[in-house]
């Protein structure tokens, strides 16, 4: 990567995690690192948006630790009082749509300094539609990006041209297929979701937990599915470390900032990992070494299931047996060893070969 690669920055969703998206960019454009064009869902189309529409990452750190919850979600008691089952959201839009108004204004696509794609779903026929792509320019962009942050049943969706639009993330959270057709020679992927990360009592914490939950679930299954078998142009994925934080938290907002400034950072210093001209895939690849504990394993065969065909057998004792435990991983493998119910299969980094004459 260097100030000449055309690339495109994908911003995934994830509720208030995706504020690390201003630390991304912060690191991209300290380094001299300048998208061709930012294709975001949900609040990586908001963040894509303001800074798209002239806000300096300065303004946009400001704003994004200066957030609070009534900036974005206020309760719509009265829609849920007199409609009850009929309420088109739990929140009402009036706080969003104040925030996207403060961000972007009143511009369209075509009055944006910097590309912006904004990835949404069609609520009644369920088609994909890109807000920002040619012939899809002429619309107000604080539209756009209100429909890709409705989340269904939290925010109510945006009309848009006499149909009715929603969150981009219910079929595609990291919508890094878009940017196949934007000439790009790399794309850079942020993900803020956190489906891997094992959560305690979200039970307990009431219907919208357990729906967002759910919702994550679906958005990491659905996005490993289409990165599987990705060619080109390469992706380059990176995953601030913000799992452990909530969608709906704001009291952590500075550290997701900063977070996703680092993680970009540590990206940026490795530029061995980063594809070169001709690569294909999802990037970085690492090797590493897969076991199982067969202390732990009950034989159930759910990494038979889960995992690459031929990757494990049962041996004679009902144990799995992992059959290329040396593997070169990218960020999206693996994800077979959170399905083991015990928690017998791990990965780690392999070790580094010795160096030529070295002591035994």
């Amino acid at each position: 990567m260097n100030n000449q690669t055309q690339f495109t920055l994908v911003l995934g969703g994830g509720g208030m995690k995706g504020v690390a998206h201003v630390g991304v960019l912060q690191a991209l454009t300290e380094r001299g690192l300048v998208p061709s064009q930012i294709v975001g869902s949900s609040v990586g189309a908001l963040v894509g948006a303001a800074w798209s529409a002239g806000k300096s990452i300065a303004e946009l750190r400001e704003i994004a630790i200066g957030l609070v919850r009534k900036d974005i979600f206020a309760v719509a008691h009265a829609d849920m009082a007199f409609k009850r089952m009929r309420s088109p959201a739990l929140f009402r839009r009036e706080p969003l749509d104040q925030l996207l108004h403060r961000l972007v204004g009143d511009v369209t696509f075509q009055d944006l300094q910097n590309p912006l794609i904004v990835n949404t779903v069609d609520l009644n026929s369920g088609m994909q539609v890109f807000w920002g792509l040619e012939g899809l320019d002429e619309v107000l962009v604080r539209d756009a990006v209100f429909a890709s942050c409705a989340l269904p049943g939290y925010l109510p969706p945006r009309e848009i041209r006499g149909r009715f639009y929603m969150d981009g993330a219910t079929v595609d959270n990291l919508p890094v297929g878009t940017a196949r057709i934007l000439g790009s020679e790399v794309i850079i992927a942020v993900d803020v979701s956190a489906s891997n990360a094992l959560r305690a009592d979200t039970q307990e914490e009431g219907f919208a937990s357990v729906f967002a939950r759910a919702a994550e679930i679906a958005m990491q299954v659905i996005l490993e599915l289409r990165l599987r078998e990705w060619t080109t142009p390469p992706i380059y994925y990176i995953h601030p470390r913000v799992e452990h934080i909530s969608a709906f938290d704001f009291d952590h907002l500075r550290e997701v900032v900063e977070e996703g400034y680092r993680a970009t950072i540590a990206a940026l210093d490795r530029p061995v990992e980063w594809p070169g001209l001709g690569d294909a895939g999802v990037h970085p690849r690492r090797p590493v070494t897969v076991r199982v504990q067969r202390e732990r394993c009950i034989g159930c065969g759910a990494c038979l299931v889960q995992a690459p065909p031929g990757m494990f057998v049962l041996d004679a004792q009902g144990k799995a047996v992992v059959t290329r435990p040396d593997q070169e991983w990218s960020p999206i493998d693996g994800e077979f060893i959170r399905h083991c119910p015990t928690y017998a299969i791990s990965a780690r980094p392999a070790a580094a070969p010795k160096a030529a004459g070295a002591a035994s």
